[in-house]
């Protein structure tokens, strides 16, 4: 396929799993950003102020900023991007947590008939 016949359009996906050591912290800093939010309206404000001081993966969603983390990378352009968090159970031994198995299983797939895999 030539250049001009793919899409300029790419999904990155991200999986993160993050530790919480303070979640005092991690709810603090949500409450500064949407308190420092001009745009958002005071029933969205205090709606989100809630959330945040609930649950400690809402702040966290509050918190990270997808523009932020492609905004540097040259010649590129944030189009869309959603996220979402959630309190889970995690044990890095376990292998539940591979990483690489989605890759193995579209890789198998992809190279399926052809040799490769």
């Amino acid at each position: 396929m030539s250049t001009e016949e793919t899409s300029r359009f790419v999904r990155l996906r991200v999986e993160l799993v993050l530790e919480v050591a303070d979640g005092d912290a991690v709810t603090g800093a949500a409450l500064r950003r949407i308190g420092d939010d001009p745009e958002m309206p005071d029933e969205e404000r205090t709606h989100a102020q809630g959330a945040v001081t609930e649950d400690t993966a809402e702040a966290l969603a509050y918190l990270v900023d997808p523009f932020s983390l492609v905004s540097e990378v040259p010649g590129v352009e944030l189009q869309q991007a959603s996220w979402s968090s959630e309190r889970i159970d995690y044990d890095p031994d376990s292998p539940d947590w591979d990483l690489d198995e989605d890759d193995v299983e579209e890789d198998e797939d992809e190279h399926a008939g052809d040799g490769i895999g």
